[in-house]
């Protein structure tokens, strides 16, 4: 296991509310930012949010306050800090990206991280969910009794610990499923069909502008099957 490796989990929670079973999360952006944490390997994690002139939770994060979010990514990139995220290509950073303004520089950071997710996407030709993968592996995973759908509601409803708390337990699933898979150079999960799945990853986890340069797998078996640049358009 490669435990000297300086990992910076990061993830994000969206301030404003969709409709419930929206797929199409991309009709409703602006999303705005209640939240995001990150987390340095072996740290305690850092919480970001919104804050009122008194020092109050705000509805989201500012402008300013998710510019300085991503200069601290940047800072942790430049160090030698590896950034890891879940579906931080194509979620995160593009509303990151949105947020801040800073559309460049979260392009640079999405492209040189891993996107665990993203990874797997390429290999396999469907996503995989976060909680699914972390229960596979024999992790704790997500918060349980709170989805990335209810956290926004939440938000809104003053339940901001609780939220801090949901999206703290998502960068430390992140950090733990890396360590996971990097002893066992495999990722196993359940189908929804209840078969047990295997990923071998001999070379552990690779970023996501090296993962773009994998040979595409065989879809043919899908009736509609996901192309890469669903997660990289906002960078095309």
């Amino acid at each position: 296991m490669n435990t000297a490796r300086k990992l910076i989990a990061f993830d994000i929670e969206i301030a404003k509310n969709f409709p419930d079973g929206e797929q199409d999360w991309k009709r409703y952006r602006p999303l705005g930012i209640s939240c995001a944490a990150t987390t340095v390997t072996g740290e305690t994690a850092t919480l970001w949010y919104g804050k009122t002139s008194d020092g109050g939770y705000a509805p989201q994060m500012s402008l300013a306050e998710t510019q300085e979010l991503v200069k601290y990514l940047q800072d942790q990139a430049a160090a030698g800090g590896t950034i890891l995220t879940w579906n931080g290509l194509g979620f995160d950073f593009d509303i990151l990206a949105e947020e801040s303004g800073m559309k460049t520089a979260c392009a640079q950071l999405a492209l040189q991280h891993v996107d665990m997710m993203f990874h797997v996407f390429c290999l396999k030709g469907f996503p995989l969910g976060l909680d699914k993968a972390a229960q596979g592996m024999g992790l704790a995973g997500k918060t349980p009794g709170i989805t990335g759908d209810m956290a926004p509601k939440m938000w809104q409803a003053g339940q901001y610990l609780q939220v801090l708390k949901y999206v703290e337990q998502d960068v430390q699933t992140v950090i733990d499923l890396w360590f996971a898979v990097d002893g066992l150079r495999q990722l196993k999960w359940t189908s929804n069909r209840g078969y047990p799945q295997r990923l071998p990853l001999p070379n552990g986890w690779v970023t996501v502008e090296r993962a773009l340069k994998l040979p595409s797998p065989d879809t043919s078996w899908m009736s509609n099957p996901w192309s890469r640049s669903k997660f990289t358009d906002w960078i095309e």
